[in-house]
């Protein structure tokens, strides 16, 4: 078992064999027909029996080998612990690729103390890549140290978003965006919000934001972002939406804070 102190290693062996074991159960029923589908906040916000043998998984595991250790995972809520950290669970991040095929969706894991998130995995199966993140250590792709990207137009920069579930949310979201879309490059919508802010870690985006995001959709993916030179700055409730998060490379950051929160607010 581990040490009641582990080291920061120990944690993030165990995070990445968490998220690789949840990965190969979800690879083993993507495609095939879904069971037992049900919905949650909304008619379109989704669940499955995908979801929940993902994280009774992950827990398991976690218990196994931290049993001291609180858990917060999206579909089973929270476990106390008494071991000083907080492990933050989204066994299935993009539920409704998963459930219609599409292949962008992952498994996001995180280990948090009381400075916040200390080590990240966030693991896309069908591509076979695994971010990583140790808080002061970098961030890797499968191994390989990765940075956000040098851009400093924000007219030139390509950008991350996603919407809501509820459809007052969308149409707020989607009169934002009419301000948005024409002062950047372009606008991407993967559905994965743990994937968006690892792109922006390695370059594939150069800027992220969405409303309504939870813990257990960004605990991992941000430190794999700030941890990738990432400027990270969380967006005020707007509307009728939860508040979120702002994740660029700093050379757009400010830029496309202002752009965002302007848009929001109109």
């Amino acid at each position: 078992m581990a040490s009641i102190d582990p080291d920061d290693d120990q944690l993030l062996r165990l995070a990445d064999e968490a998220a690789r074991s949840a990965g190969r159960l979800l690879l083993g029923r993507f495609r095939r027909p879904a069971t037992g589908v049900d919905r949650k906040s909304s008619a379109t916000d989704m669940v499955s029996d995908a979801d929940r043998e993902a994280e009774g998984l992950i827990r398991d595991l976690l218990r196994r080998e931290r049993p001291d250790d609180a858990i917060l995972g999206e579909e089973r809520g929270s476990t106390a612990g008494a071991g000083g950290l907080l492990w933050v669970v989204d066994p299935l991040d993009g539920t409704t690729n998963y459930l219609y095929g599409h292949p962008t969706w992952s498994v996001s894991i995180a280990c948090e103390d009381d400075r916040g998130a200390r080590v990240a995995v966030v693991h896309h199966p069908v591509a076979g890549e695994t971010f990583t993140a140790v808080r002061g250590r970098g961030a890797l792709l499968d191994g390989v140290g990765i940075r956000v990207s040098d851009a400093t137009d924000l007219s030139r920069s390509l950008i991350g978003t996603g919407f809501g579930y509820r459809a007052e949310v969308r149409a707020e979201q989607a009169r934002a965006l009419v301000e948005i879309l024409p002062a950047v490059r372009d606008v991407r919508r993967a559905g994965s919000a743990a994937i968006d802010l690892c792109w922006v870690a390695c370059g594939r985006l150069d800027g992220y934001y969405e409303l309504g995001v939870q813990r257990w959709d960004t605990a991992a993916g941000v430190l794999v972002a700030q941890e990738a030179g990432a400027a990270v700055s969380p967006l005020e409730p707007s509307g009728s939406a939860e508040g979120g998060v702002l994740v660029a490379g700093p050379g757009i950051h400010d830029a496309l804070s202002g752009l965002v929160r302007a848009a929001l607010l109109h």
